[in-house]
């Protein structure tokens, strides 16, 4: 809590109960700040670092908060322009706008910065800043930012506190790795402790904090109708729930956040056995120093399926279910196993083998970028190589081009959008085109696609810095057109 250097004059600011105070009074090294609208988290932001001007560290306490681009700093200058300027410091208090700097007569010294990508870094190398801040944590599409500034936070003062904390709602490109990194929602309020790195390396303890609106008594006494606003600005039923529950389940403003809410008890199937005779097919999207992913689909032929409890379910003929998934990914966010071509298409093969499935699954879309050859064969013919597996020679894995022309993104996640929408049955009860279905055990995709934010310069386009492997792949195969005998509408099979 922060105070007016004189205690003979009013409080100037001071954390209201609940959220705020918590966050201001947590000494956890990495604390995050997230929760619906309008619970203060800008303000808290700002005042956990000043609660600490005065207290005799002088030049030694010095912090720094981020966000994205230089433009979104305005609101952090403004928000602190109001309380900092009214303040009884007890020394001078100045903010040099040029340097996006403030800075007091006692030495103390709080920094406004963008941070856009890794490279970034560069330019706080060797800096030394025992409070940093990040606002809009989401807004970053992974951790590197984040966790590279680590480094900085230190001083050569040991009675210096040393702390990292963050401010988020759950949407923005980054909304997975934030969810992830926090445990989020199920482990708010709790203190994460004896945590490692990628690599095994021991980490910091980390504590989210929820706040909610409701919290907020000063803001709905001087707007009493403020939810409501919020309620009627959401342009979905999953951002209000973001905007007034802090719902973590989906990200608001998300490319399928809509449909995805109304359609998820009908899109997500327990596994069943695939019938003899629905079509299989596996798509796949490569990646090296980024994740890759394969999913493997069957195709309804409109026959009814038999569930492990014994009950039976109908489908509609062309129904899409992704049945299997094998996703590339590394230990960090959004990074890749930088496996060989060959070596991924041998673990195919062993899982195809494992399941029953060996010479049941026909070849599907992949990204068109692996037929190209460049100094060597491409990475679609280095994958159809046969392979040892067991003493025993087989056939390679095969990949026809993905439907790649302009406009293809756009209609594919429009043709993603639909099948989804198409497994919600009609007030009818009689469900009469293809929907699109992941089996629960896709766990891969059941964290990334719901997720997917779009782009900002092209609201109909998913953001490409998010992690969007899986989906690019899912988006290969709802807009596959299976080759009609003698047509040869599909190319480039290897």
């Amino acid at each position: 809590m922060l105070q007016t250097k004189q205690p003979s004059k009013p409080t100037t600011w001071q954390a209201q109960e609940g959220s705020q105070r918590i966050f201001m009074e947590s000494m956890v090294y990495e604390t995050l700040y997230e929760g619906t609208r309008g619970p203060g988290k800008t303000d808290a932001l700002l005042m956990s670092f000043t609660q600490f001007v005065g207290r005799g560290f002088e030049e030694d306490w010095r912090g720094v908060i981020f966000r994205q681009t230089y433009k979104q700093l305005t609101d952090l200058v403004a928000k602190s322009r109001k309380w900092f300027n009214k303040i009884d410091w007890g020394t001078s208090c100045t903010f040099n706008e040029q340097a996006m700097t403030w800075s007091w007569g006692t030495g103390e010294q709080l920094l406004f910065r963008y941070m856009r990508v890794e490279n970034d870094y560069d330019n706080y190398h060797g800096h030394a800043y025992p409070f940093i801040g990040w606002e809009e944590l989401t807004n970053w599409a992974d951790d590197s930012c984040y966790k590279k500034m680590f480094s900085c936070c230190r001083s050569t003062n040991p009675r210096v506190p040393r702390m990292v904390r963050a401010t988020c709602n759950p949407s923005g490109v980054g909304h997975n790795w934030v969810k992830h990194r926090f445990q989020l929602p199920g482990s708010r309020f709790k203190t994460l402790t004896n945590l490692t790195d990628e690599d095994g390396h021991d980490e910091h303890d980390r504590l989210s904090i929820y706040g909610t609106i409701d919290e907020n008594v000063l803001l709905l006494t001087a707007d009493p109708d403020y939810k409501t606003t919020i309620s009627a600005s959401a342009n979905s039923e999953a951002q209000r729930r973001a905007w007034l529950y802090g719902d973590w389940d989906i990200v608001s403003g998300g490319m399928f956040d809509d449909i995805w809410y109304n359609a998820k008890k009908h899109i997500v199937v327990t596994p069943f056995n695939i019938p003899r005779s629905w079509k299989m097919d596996r798509s796949f999207d490569w990646g090296s120093t980024k994740p890759f992913s394969v999913g493997w689909w069957a195709q309804s032929d409109g026959t009814d399926v038999q569930l492990e409890d014994g009950s039976w379910r109908s489908t509609v003929r062309g129904d899409l279910f992704r049945i299997h998934e094998y996703y590339g990914c590394g230990a960090k966010v959004n990074s890749g196993l930088k496996y060989e071509a060959k070596q991924i298409s041998e673990e195919i093969l062993i899982q195809e083998i494992e399941r029953g499935w060996e010479n049941r699954v026909r070849p599907g879309p992949a990204d068109s970028s692996i037929f190209t050859e460049e100094d060597g064969p491409s990475v679609a013919t280095n994958m159809a190589k046969s392979v040892r597996i067991d003493g025993k020679l087989r056939k390679g894995v095969r990949w026809l081009r993905a439907d790649k022309r302009p406009g293809s993104r756009i209609a594919g996640w429009n043709e993603m959008r639909s099948r989804f929408s198409n497994t919600i049955p009609p007030e009818s009860g009689v469900r009469e085109l293809p929907g699109l279905y992941f089996f629960s055990n896709c766990i891969h995709s059941l964290r990334t696609v719901p997720a997917l934010p779009r782009d900002e310069k092209n609201l109909d386009d998913v953001d490409t810095d998010a992690e969007d492997h899986i989906a690019d792949e899912i988006r290969y195969r709802v807009r596959h057109l299976p080759k009609k005998a003698g047509s040869g509408r599909v190319r480039g099979m290897v």
